[in-house]
């Protein structure tokens, strides 16, 4: 494991006696967090993108704000749902993000999560799926988005236009960002979309849950799929090495609140059904420091992944989250082979 960060869900509303968490203390905790991770060296806080719930929807203003407070750590998405996007309007925006950052975006884009209303994307304006759960829109969205980012021609100079300066010919979106191509990921559920995106020379983001069933443990099913994701790379003849990561939801129990919110969190592998697939879910980490070391080592997709992503409790505020990745980075990440990115 050469990096780790935290990947946020951003819930936000009631949290019961009477208090609430609203977007704005969701997003303004975020950036605070962020900047706390980035004193410590962490390597990255990705967020989630949902639409219709009272989670993060549109990232990019919150990655632009937490570029801009801090120096060394990634920012990203886990994922972007690509059924929602205009992809010129993304590509534009990632650049930007990108340049603000200095180059340290990380933008996970996909097929998108299971969502809370149906179809929410032809609300958007994109209508014409044949496919239950829009793939062929993110796919088509995606494909688009990469054109732009790589630099390619979109539109046809207007040779008359008082603006133009002289331009002819196709011109590319802007503003443009050279290196954002090598730090695009698509969030594969499976194997078959790990091998697509190895195909497409993407990095691989895989999550806490695979929509699909081997009879095998969750992170020997996951490994497997990094594992072929970075044949089809060889194969598709790409240059230089694929970056991979992987999601878990890690507890390192240090205190009596610890132990009160997480002491009975340690479950195993289960297996059921979303969005109609039979898939894998992988298992929820809790205990000491030294506990947690001796099973994380033993994790097939950890030890396969560059980069393990934290799922944290947002709504437990800055200084609890601070404190239970300080825990991490301390006690538990240096035995899996990590140093601060600070360094």
């Amino acid at each position: 494991m050469q990096r780790f960060g935290t990947l946020s869900f951003g819930h936000y509303g009631p949290l019961g006696g009477g208090r609430e968490l609203s977007a704005a203390d969701s997003m303004l905790q975020a950036i605070d967090l962020a900047q706390g991770m980035d004193e410590l060296g962490v390597n990255g806080a990705y967020f989630r993108v949902h639409h219709f719930a009272r989670q993060q929807a549109s990232p990019m203003p919150l990655l632009a704000a937490i570029a801009a407070r801090t120096r060394h750590i990634e920012v990203g998405t886990g994922v972007v749902d690509m059924r929602y996007e205009n992809p010129l309007h993304l590509a534009e925006e990632a650049a930007a993000v990108d340049l603000i950052s200095g180059g340290r975006l990380a933008l996970g884009v996909s097929r998108g999560s299971p969502e809370t209303v149906v179809r929410g994307y032809e609300a958007f304006g994109y209508t014409g799926s044949e496919d239950p759960r829009g793939a062929d829109i993110a796919r088509a969205h995606f494909d688009r988005f990469l054109e732009a980012v790589e630099g390619k021609g979109i539109a046809e100079a207007d040779a008359s236009s008082p603006f133009g300066g002289g331009a002819s010919g196709l011109q590319r979106i802007e503003p443009y960002s050279p290196g954002l191509r090598s730090r695009i990921w698509w969030g594969a559920g499976n194997s078959d979309s790990a091998e697509w995106a190895g195909r497409r020379g993407v990095n691989l983001m895989s999550s806490t849950l695979l929509t699909e069933d081997r009879g095998m443990p969750f992170d020997e099913l996951q490994a497997q799929q990094i594992q072929t994701f970075r044949t089809a790379w060889r194969e598709a003849g790409h240059p230089g090495e694929p970056r991979t990561s992987v999601s878990r939801s890690i507890f390192p129990i240090t205190t009596a609140e610890d132990e009160l919110y997480f002491g009975g969190r340690q479950d195993g592998d289960g297996v059921g059904y979303i969005d109609g697939m039979r898939s894998t879910f992988g298992k929820t980490y809790a205990g000491t420091p030294d506990k947690l070391v001796e099973q994380l080592l033993r994790d097939a997709a950890i030890r396969e992944a560059d980069t393990l992503m934290l799922t944290i409790p947002s709504q437990l505020g800055v200084e609890f989250n601070l404190r239970l990745i300080t825990a991490f980075a301390e006690h538990v990440a240096p035995s899996l082979g990590w140093e601060p990115a600070n360094r």
